[in-house]
């Protein structure tokens, strides 16, 4: 062997091991990246929450429905919501009936008393549920998965 063909086997060597290692060292935050892209939203979301009835709060039933939680349906297909649940930081619950939320539709969930219709859904509750200054609204399945949750305030 000529020792220039040597020297230049070295040099290739030299540089495709770089490349391995350059190229090791990429994978993970290449595919970390794709992944980020590819996190799904809930399919069904808490999109948004009343927790101060707006007003005196007086526990009427007029205060109390104006407390709320909305839910959105953000698929192309509707979900049958029975046996899931919504619940607050204190261990309130609010369990869905065979209810069923229409593609890319918006449900809201009231504190107090009311009747049922596709888009109000009434707890039936006497007392106010969400905390104003802090709390956490958690969406489950009928399986006991979180599917959402949605926090504010600071809890102490």
């Amino acid at each position: 062997m000529s020792s220039a063909s040597s020297s230049v086997r070295r040099i290739a060597a030299t540089a495709l091991a770089a490349g391995a290692i350059v190229s090791a060292a990429a994978l993970p935050a290449a595919a970390h990246d794709g992944d980020r892209h590819h996190q799904q939203r809930p399919r069904v979301e808490i999109s948004r929450v009343q927790a101060d009835s707006p007003g005196r709060e007086d526990r009427s039933n007029r205060s109390l429905n104006a407390e709320w939680v909305e839910i959105r349906n953000t698929t192309r297909d509707s979900i049958n919501l029975r046996g899931w649940t919504l619940r607050d930081s204190d261990g309130n619950r609010y369990r869905f009936d065979n209810v069923r939320i229409g593609s890319r539709a918006t449900i809201r969930i009231h504190t107090g008393s009311g009747r049922d219709t596709r888009t109000d859904l009434f707890q039936d509750r006497r007392n106010y549920v969400w905390d104003n200054r802090s709390d956490t609204a958690t969406l489950r399945d009928d399986r006991g998965r979180t599917v959402d949750t949605e926090s504010w305030g600071h809890r102490r």
